[in-house]
């Protein structure tokens, strides 16, 4: 009951947003084109030698007006901190550390020689948590997206996820629809062609994550009830969140642990 339930909401919500943006199939920026803020990319990375240089070139190839990309290397035992200053002429850079939200202990920055927008962080082990409190501590911008090492965004995804921000000046956090990515064929960071695998399993997780990501969080947004913006691709106010005290590190559930306690932070504060 509940389930129907909240696919009736989403199905008025969708209908609701296709009213608003018929511009949708025309411009992916829309009337808001010149009007995005900047938004700093955080990528937490640990033991991803093998993705490291593919993802990050994905991410420096986003469509986006303003943008960084902070890399966060939290402590990986293989060679990912020696892929990434090869494929990016990363350099030491002696910068600042302003520590808002207490992390593990920083070993190096690098900037990029030829990626005047990419930045690299090294430091120690402290998990997922840790490292986006990292990347938040080291960014400058007003939004922060995390995602994880493994995520694809297509191209525009920033452009269509910040747009709640320029409706709504009191959103703090949105989250984008998640799939998967078993049957799709992908290049040099990019979805070229969308497939379904061909076991059971995995099929039964793309009808999950269809429930979960497009008519579970459509039905329960238009409540204020959202309880969870995925770690694997959301967009947050920096503020909000450093003054939430960032991510929880002694819990497994980070993203929907904040995200809980960003609604309380808001609704103490009469936000």
């Amino acid at each position: 009951s509940v389930m129907l339930f909240l696919n009736a909401v989403a199905a008025w919500s969708i209908r609701h947003y296709m009213a608003r943006h018929p511009e949708r199939n025309q411009n992916s920026k829309g009337a808001f084109s010149g009007f995005y803020p900047p938004i700093s990319v955080i990528v937490p990375a640990y033991n991803e030698e093998a993705t490291i240089a593919t993802t990050i070139r994905s991410m420096l190839q986003l469509n986006y007006p303003s943008f960084e990309v902070i890399v966060v290397n939290d402590g990986s035992k293989d060679r990912t901190v020696d892929v990434a200053i090869a494929e990016f002429a990363l350099q030491p850079f002696a910068e600042v550390h302003r520590n808002r939200i207490p992390t593990k202990g920083i070993r190096a920055v690098y900037r990029s020689v030829r990626h005047p927008n990419l930045r690299f962080i090294d430091k120690e082990n402290g998990g997922k948590a840790d490292a986006l409190n990292a990347g938040i501590n080291a960014s400058v911008n007003p939004l922060f997206c995390g995602i994880d090492a493994d995520s694809i965004l297509q191209q525009d995804s920033l452009v269509k996820c910040v747009q709640p921000f320029l409706e709504d000046r009191r959103t703090i956090c949105t989250g984008g629809t998640i799939r998967i990515a078993n049957g799709c064929e992908v290049e040099s960071g990019f979805l070229t062609r969308i497939g379904l695998p061909g076991s059971p399993l995995p099929l039964v997780q793309v009808v999950e994550y269809l429930r979960a990501f497009l008519f579970g969080r459509l039905g329960w947004s238009p409540m204020n009830a959202l309880l969870i913006v995925s770690g694997a691709f959301g967009i947050f106010d920096r503020e909000a969140v450093v003054k939430a005290g960032g991510y929880s590190t002694g819990t497994i559930g980070e993203d929907m642990e904040l995200v809980v306690r960003l609604h309380r932070t808001m609704i103490e504060a009469g936000r």
